[in-house]
Formats: structure tokens, C-alpha cells, sequence
């Protein structure tokens, strides 16, 4: 079994420590490295394989102790050439020292760390880049760039074979016999359509066929209350058919079957196949519904067991995070791939409420702000502005998320960020609550000790100043502009006075001021009257309240 690895430089990794064990589920979301690590233990097995028939147990020797692999064995990593595989595509290192240019070779390692009967093991290869075509694998050097002494390859890790499953690609109409070679070059292309029925002929096959396709009818039986056929060989046409029995006695062709049986059956025959073997499987859900997500997640397992396998499962699916949480070893690939041991709650909510941008930006920034809306950011960029505060530059291009004034929200939304970014910090900024904050050491929650932020902008000076300025909006020449601006000044006083009490109009410090919800029950009246004696459409909402900071 296969207990870690560590991976450097290939593809989006720089350096990654894996703890893996069985089952183990890679969770996390699109485009955040699960098949990449999957890829990087194919990478290793065929690096394995050849040097193990170039060297067999001989130790490398000294000069050009490498042995070359083209890029078409790795059938389960499409790369179009070989510098894909590198870390930003970066494979050659070039500098100036004492003695002048140097150039390095910029090397892809793999270290695999397991245990056989009892024993543990420890396995790495390096890579070098030499082609677009083709590149070098040897022993993991044991003490960096200047040492030539190399790891040994342990008889223990020539007897580990991996087998990666892509996901199932649809199901071809006809499908011609293929020897096995043939069959795990298209599983390792992804056209998983092309040997579904190969894989069941495969089965019957083997030394103890008859009881293998027994067990293997019987949980699809369980699943899906249908009676496999066993696929027959054609010989004329070289075709293997292939068809099952539904519940009503209909006997249909496989290919009749709905894309979640064909899926299921994908696995369950390819685990058959491959005994002993550690087994990748990448998006085994896809194509099935959430109930049965969870009940194939279970019959993989046991059948992974009952075969003596190990099975690693790379999933996006919430289903599967907490099926797998209490109970096997979850790599969550949220940031820096870790192993989660609090039940998947933050990752879980990382999956359902957390986009890629949000990650991006938090690796970015190195913080998040918190507010009840765009508005409240709007007024804060006016305050900076207006006082020349040196956080108007940070305010211009902030990683803002918005919670409408619900802390709970905030906090999932940090927390699962967090799982991502540990060093993140957050400023969550609300309006007036009847519930006390929180005091974490990341996350700083704090209130306004007016009811909202419209509090601190809605003074009769403020009001005032703004109506005034508006005039000069509309007339043409500083003549007409002052003596409408003194007429809208005016009637602003008329609004202001008619909706504040006058014990708050004499005193700037009344409690009206702190506790009146300023936004609904000052602001849109006063200004729904002031438009109102202008003959004009109300022309501020709350959204553009913002605009009254600088008065």
C-alpha cells in the first residue's frame, strides 16, 4: 500500500507532501490539482517500469545513469510534448557565477513512500527534460544537485502496479475485441467508451473468470435490479456484444443501459481486473444522481477491498466528502493539497459556496473585507478619499465579499477560504447588531456604533451642502447656479425639518441621530420630498448615498 507522496515541479505543483492510504479521497474543486497528482504516481509507476526493464536490480551507474521514456507511454497524461509536464514549463535553470554561464536542468521528483507485508519502502525517481519527445527518468539523487549517490529502488516497489481510470466517455455503438495492452492505452486517452464491453470480456477471461463475473453481476443487480448477460465474442465481425435483462424480462443491448450503470460497471470491471493494484479513479461519480453517489462510493470500497486493492478517488462531490469524511483518509485540494481530519465541514463549504476567484484572490491580497453590500464599500472609498486616509489606495482594488450584515455568513465564507490560505485575514464590518461578535486571531469583526453606515451621512449640514450642489449641475453660469442652489438649499431645510425632531435639529448628539435607521427612515423620504418640490424623479436611492461623503 502506498502511504505518501511527494511531488516537485510538475505540472501546477512546486512541492507537495501527500499522505495516502486506503481509501483515500482527493477532494476539492475544478482545476485545483486532484488529476494532476494522480498523474504525477503514473508518472512514477512508468518511470518504474522502464528503468526496473532497462536496469532491472542493478544500481545506476555513475554517467548518464538515465533511461529514456517518450511521452506516448504516459497514456494517462495527454500532453501534446513532453515540456508540459514541467512546472510553468520551466525545464532548463540559467545563471552567471564565478566561472560564468551555467545552465541546470530543472528536474521533476516523485518520491513514493509505502509498505509491502509489514515492510515499509521509500521509492523516488527525477525526471529530466530532454525533448519535446522524450525525457530521462533515474533514482532520486540522495543529497540534491551535488550528490551522486542515489536512492535504491526497493524490491518491495517493483511489485507495485497502478492502474488510473479516467471518467466514462459515453459507450460506442460497436466495439471491436482488443488484446489488454490495447485496452489501457484508450482507458489511459479517456476513451473509456471503447472498451467498456472489452473490460467485461477481459473478466471472464481470467484463471477464476466464472467467479468474478458472478460477483460482478451481483452488485450490479443490487444497484441497478438488472441481469447482466456475459459478453460473447463474435468472431466474424471480431466484435464483442454485450447485453443485460431489465426487471420487466426485456433483454436490451448494453448500450441501452443508462450512462450511470455504464459508469458503475466501468469500475466495478476494471477493480476486477486489476487485483492487488493501486487503482486511480478520477470522478467515479460523474454521471450519477446524489443518492447513488453514495451507495457506488460504498460498493467501490468493499469491492477494493475484497480484491486486495487500494483505491484513490479524485472527486469535486459534496456527496462523497461526507460520505469519506468520517471514515478514510480525505486530501483536501483547497490551496496546498492537505489531509482534513474535522470532518470536511470548511472544505465542504469551500465546494458548495467558494468560487476559484475567490481563492485567487485571497493568494493574491493576503486579506478579505467583509461588508453588507457594494454601497457600504462605495461610502468607505468616499471617507478615504475626503480624510486622504492612506487606506483609499487599498479600498481602490479590495478583495470584498458582501454578507448583507449576517456574520455567520462571513465566517463560513473566511474559514473556508481559510483551508486554502492559513495566513488569510479577514475584516468583516457590519451595521449595528444585537448579537455579540466574535474575537478570533484572523478574522476581526467589528460594528458601526451608529445604526448603519447612512448614519454618518445624513446631518442636516450634509443634506444641505449636497442640495446646494446640485444646482450647478443642471444651470449653465455661476449667477443662475447660486440663486437656484440657495432655492434648493431652501427646500432642503423644508424636507430636513418636516422628518427630524426638533430636539434632534438642536442637538447634533441626540440618540435620534445613533438609533434612527437612517437609510429607510431619513434619507428616502427626505430626498423623495426634496425631488418631489423640484418638479424632478428622485434621483438618489440608496445606492448612490455614497455621493454625499464629500459634502
Amino acid at each position: 500500500m502506498l502511504s505518501r507522496v511527494v511531488v516537485r515541479n510538475f505540472k501546477r505543483f512546486d512541492e507537495v507532501e501527500i499522505e495516502l492510504g486506503n481509501p483515500v479521497l482527493f477532494v476539492g474543486p475544478n482545476d485545483a490539482g486532484k488529476t494532476s497528482a494522480l498523474q504525477a504516481l503514473m508518472l512514477w509507476d512508468l518511470g518504474l517500469r522502464r528503468w526496473t526493464e532497462k536496469r532491472g536490480a542493478k544500481s545506476a551507474p555513475e554517467k548518464r545513469p538515465g533511461v529514456a521514456i517518450s511521452r506516448r507511454d504516459l497514456t494517462g497524461v495527454p500532453a501534446p510534448t513532453a515540456r508540459l509536464l514541467w512546472r510553468d514549463l520551466h525545464v532548463r535553470d540559467t545563471y552567471r557565477n564565478a566561472e560564468g554561464q551555467r545552465t541546470d536542468n530543472v528536474r521533476i521528483d516523485i518520491q513514493v513512500d509505502g509498505v509491502s507485508d509489514g515492510t515499509p519502502w521509500s521509492c523516488g525517481l527525477e525526471f529530466d527534460y530532454s525533448n519535446e519527445e522524450t525525457f530521462l527518468c533515474r533514482p532520486l539523487r540522495l543529497n540534491g544537485d551535488e550528490g551522486l549517490a542515489r536512492m535504491p529502488v526497493p524490491d518491495q516497489a517493483r511489485t507495485v502496479r497502478v492502474a488510473f481510470l479516467a471518467p466514462m466517455s459515453g459507450l460506442a455503438a460497436n466495439e471491436p475485441r482488443l488484446e489488454l495492452g490495447a485496452i489501457n492505452v484508450r482507458i489511459g486517452e479517456g476513451r473509456t467508451a471503447e472498451v467498456l464491453r472489452n473490460l467485461c470480456h477481459q473478466v471472464l477471461q481470467q484463471a477464476d473468470g466464472a467467479e468474478r463475473w458472478e460477483r460482478l453481476s451481483d452488485r450490479i443487480r443490487s444497484l441497478f435490479g438488472v441481469e447482466l448477460h456475459q459478453p460473447a465474442l463474435i468472431t466474424e465481425r471480431g466484435e464483442i456484444d454485450m447485453s443485460y435483462r431489465t426487471r420487466d424480462g426485456v433483454s436490451l443491448d448494453l448500450s441501452s443501459a443508462g450512462r450511470g450503470m455504464q459508469q458503475t460497471l466501468l469500475l466495478l470491471s476494471f477493480l476486477s481486473l486489476n487485483p492487488g493494484a493501486t487503482v486511480l479513479l478520477d470522478e467515479p461519480d460523474a454521471h450519477l444522481e446524489i443518492l447513488r453517489q453514495r451507495q457506488t462510493y460504498q460498493v467501490l470500497t468493499d469491492a477494493a477491498v475484497a480484491e486486495g486493492s487500494q483505491i484513490l478517488v479524485a472527486s469535486h462531490s459534496e456527496v462523497l466528502l461526507n460520505e469519506a469524511a468520517d471514515r478514510d483518509v480525505v486530501v483536501a485540494f483547497v490551496g496546498r493539497p492537505h489531509r482534513i481530519d474535522d470532518r470536511g465541514s470548511q472544505v465542504l463549504k469551500a465546494l458548495k459556496e467558494i468560487g476559484f476567484e475567490d481563492y485567487y484572490q485571497a493568494e493574491i491580497t493576503g486579506w478579505v473585507l467583509y461588508l453588507e453590500g457594494s454601497t457600504d464599500l462605495a461610502v468607505l472609498r468616499g471617507f478615504a478619499r475626503a480624510l486622504e486616509h492612506p487606506a483609499g489606495s487599498v479600498l481602490d482594488r479590495p478583495f470584498v465579499h458582501y454578507v448583507a450584515n449576517l456574520p455567520a455568513r462571513a465566517r463560513d465564507h473566511f474559514y473556508g477560504l481559510l483551508e486554502a490560505k492559513p495566513d488569510l485575514v479577514g475584516v468583516a464590518l457590519f451595521d449595528r447588531l444585537d448579537s455579540p461578535l466574535h474575537e478570533r486571531p484572523n478574522l476581526r469583526e467589528a460594528q458601526w456604533a451608529r445604526r448603519e453606515i447612512e448614519n454618518y451621512l445624513c446631518q442636516p449640514e450634509t443634506l444641505l451642502a449636497f442640495a446646494e450642489s446640485t444646482a450647478s449641475l443642471d444651470f449653465e453660469g455661476p449667477l443662475f447656479a447660486a440663486a437656484e442652489g440657495d432655492r434648493r438649499r431652501a427646500l432642503m431645510d423644508e424636507c430636513i425639518r418636516d422628518r427630524v425632531p426638533p430636539a434632534a435639529m438642536r442637538d447634533r448628539d441626540d440618540r435620534f441621530w445613533i438609533d434612527v435607521k437612517a437609510s429607510d427612515e431619513l434619507l428616502d423620504p427626505i430626498f423623495g420630498a426634496f425631488y418631489s418640490r423640484l418638479g424632478t424623479e428622485d434621483l438618489m436611492r440608496k445606492t448612490d448615498y455614497h455621493r454625499l461623503v464629500p459634502c
